[in-house]
């Protein structure tokens, strides 16, 4: 009797985690595309891959990269998107697994988001490049690939030193189905994401209004989201890549920028990595994680001029 009580109690438990589940996708509803512009998929090993364009097509293309974490999505650039615009063709994916993107139970790991990269990045001639975060060490492990060439590069705080290997326990925890779908939840909670913006990622989180705090949510409530964010959580999505060296063969503009305020990882790494590439290093006070969104005026006359090639 006590086992059969048992059973039920965790078959109870199991139902209404579901049911929590399903209810907080169905609140979230279908995600509007984060970026004004003309909406585009992008076929990769059978994933849709959403993506958004601006500008106008025969000007010089820039590829906006977002960083990763567990709201990630091109909705990063909001702040900078139109002024880009302006003056290039702007596109801007979702990674698979993220925002608008098809979001499978697959093994989300580094390696497959380099190879995203590389076949992106493939399809356009020439483009400069802004990646954020983890992203960076993406774009620098692509560089060897077939078809990818940049014609400049400008990385926002990317990873610099050696990062976490993967974590089996961390990640099949939180892909299980009960005690993951819970875990995962409360994450991604409005709360979690504030603090999370709070912690490391703004400087002045009130500079992250509620629209975008609503957006991020929404985000990480999609259908399949808790795949990409268990890898995340694991150490996945990190890279086994030495950065210098794979940044040094590049022989276009190179631009690191950081936040003053960064202390995931700092200034202080971000120089020593601008340094050792012989890259240009700019440093914008009162920001973070996330210059580009805290503060995109100061962004944009940092890197004003910097997306073209060498003359």
């Amino acid at each position: 009797m006590r086992l059969l009580k048992t059973v039920g109690a965790v078959a109870g438990a199991a139902s209404v985690a579901a049911l929590a589940d399903r209810a907080l996708e169905s609140y979230a509803g279908d995600l509007d595309a984060p970026l004004p512009g003309r909406r585009g998929t992008f076929r990769w090993r059978g994933l849709d891959v959403a993506y958004t364009e601006s500008g106008d097509a025969s000007d010089p293309t820039v590829v906006l990269l977002h960083g990763v974490n567990a709201a990630g999505s091109s909705g990063e650039y909001r702040e900078i998107w139109a002024a880009l615009a302006e003056e290039y063709h702007v596109v801007a994916p979702d990674f698979p697994g993220f925002g608008c993107s098809d979001r499978p139970a697959l093994d989300y790991d580094g390696e497959f988001y380099t190879e995203f990269v590389a076949a992106f990045l493939a399809e356009y001639d020439d483009p400069a490049v802004i990646a954020a975060s983890l992203a960076g060490a993406y774009v620098a492990g692509a560089l060897d690939h077939d078809g990818v060439d940049p014609r400049a590069l400008v990385l926002v705080c990317p990873s610099t030193g050696a990062m976490p290997g993967p974590n089996p326990w961390a990640r099949g925890v939180a892909r299980a189905p009960l005690v993951g779908d819970l875990l995962v939840d409360l994450a991604t909670s409005r709360y979690s994401i504030r603090r999370s913006n709070a912690d490391h990622g703004y400087y002045d989180v009130s500079n992250a209004d509620e629209a975008w705090l609503d957006y991020q949510w929404r985000s990480a409530h999609q259908r399949g989201a808790k795949h990409a964010v268990a890898a995340f959580v694991g150490g996945y999505l990190n890279v086994d890549l030495d950065l210098r060296e794979a940044l040094s063969a590049f022989d276009g503009p190179l631009t690191v920028v950081w936040g003053a305020g960064a202390e995931t990882t700092t200034p202080e790494e971000g120089r020593a990595l601008a340094e050792a590439v012989e890259a240009d290093f700019i440093e914008i006070a009162r920001t973070a994680l996330v210059p580009h969104a805290e503060r995109p005026g100061a962004f944009a006359n940092a890197i004003h001029g910097r997306l073209e090639a060498d003359e």
